[in-house]
C-alpha cells in the first residue's frame, strides 16, 4: 500500500505545482531578454503573494516526497 501511495501523492502534488506556476503572472516576458525595458520592480500583493507562497510550499512538499520515495525504495 505504501509503495502505491507515495507516487499518487507525487502526481497530485506535481499537478498542483504546475497549475500554481502557470497561474502566476509574468512580469517581464521576452522583452527583457532582448534588451527591452523589463526592469520594473513591484511588490507582490494579495492573491499574487499568496499564490507565490503556495508555490513555494508545494515545491517543498514535492521534493520531500521525492526524497522520501527514494529513501524507502
Amino acid at each position: 500500500m505504501r509503495q502505491l501511495l507515495l507516487p499518487i501523492i507525487q502526481v497530485i502534488l506535481s499537478g498542483l505545482l504546475v497549475t500554481a506556476i502557470l497561474l502566476q503572472q509574468r512580469g517581464s516576458g521576452l522583452g527583457a531578454a532582448f534588451g527591452g525595458e523589463g526592469n520594473v520592480f513591484r511588490t507582490k500583493r494579495g492573491i499574487e503573494k499568496g499564490l507565490f507562497y503556495v508555490t513555494i510550499g508545494l515545491s517543498i512538499l514535492f521534493f520531500a516526497t521525492a526524497i522520501l520515495n527514494v529513501a524507502l525504495a
